[in-house]
């Protein structure tokens, strides 16, 4: 694995993760209707450091093997479409307080995640069996946003001026 690979993907990764500390969930996240399977606040930065590193390690070693395989320039693609949704994603959610647009874009982000894994094992098998936390985590968040957002038809969504 490409050391300096690892630590540029790493970079964006953290770079997507500082959204969280702009946009805290904060009172208006804890006064919502929520399931009562939702983690508690304590696993989000856990599990999301974990990620990150899993998808950097993965997108190195997939990256390594530009010069082997043809569709290591898709793949990577694909990991920036992913870590895009990433980052926009919490400050619609937490930001705008937009629950509906927070699915929609975490639809595109698990469509992202599943072809980029997809994409990752066709490349390196580590590199994809790397990512299916992601896989697996991306579908929790999406089971969450998705009932919060039914559970609280009527949240009103912060006002732009």
């Amino acid at each position: 694995m490409n050391l300096l690979f690892f630590f540029i993907f790493l970079a964006s990764c953290l770079t997507a993760g500082m959204t969280g500390a702009v946009f805290k969930p904060g009172n208006w996240y804890d006064s919502l209707n929520k399931p009562e399977w939702t983690p508690p606040n304590w696993v989000f930065p856990t599990a999301w450091t974990t990620l990150y590193i899993l998808m950097s390690i993965a997108a190195a070693l997939v990256a390594a093997k530009a010069g082997e395989n043809p569709d290591v320039g898709l793949a990577l693609a694909v990991w920036g479409l992913q870590i895009g949704f990433n980052t926009l994603w919490t400050p619609i959610f937490f930001g705008l307080h937009r629950l509906a647009a927070g699915m929609v874009v975490l639809v595109g982000l698990w469509l992202s995640v599943f072809a980029m894994t997809v994409l990752f094992w066709q490349i390196d098998w580590v590199a994809g069996v790397l990512l299916l936390p992601y896989v697996a985590w991306t579908t929790i968040a999406g089971a969450l946003n998705w009932s919060v957002w039914r559970r609280n038809p009527h949240e009103p969504a912060v006002q732009l001026d």
